[in-house]
């Protein structure tokens, strides 16, 4: 796929971008060039390379999945204006 200066206006346009007439020949370049890279991209085997996020293996890491209060009820309610039992009491907003 080539790009002219009539795809290149036309994306300029698009994108909302200024772009003087005598940029547009060099700018249709430049992005041919880039789509050549592209499609340089597509010639390159990877029969049985595994997809991946990152280049660089890593685990992240997890805490246990362990359901708990955290054991700070007392702290996490210790400034609202009313609680019962460890819960925050609100006023009721639905009729």
């Amino acid at each position: 796929m080539a790009i002219d200066v009539a795809t290149v206006k036309k994306v300029a346009s698009l994108s909302r971008l200024r772009e003087p007439e005598a940029r547009l020949e060099s700018l249709s370049g430049e992005l041919n060039g880039i789509l050549g890279w592209i499609e340089q991209l597509n010639e390159i085997d990877v029969t049985g390379v595994e997809p991946m996020t990152t280049a660089v293996a890593a685990a992240a890491p997890l805490r246990e999945d362990v359901v708990s209060d955290g054991g700070k009820v007392a702290d996490v309610v210790k400034n609202a204006p009313k609680t019962v039992d460890g819960f925050f009491v609100v006023p009721k907003v639905v009729e």
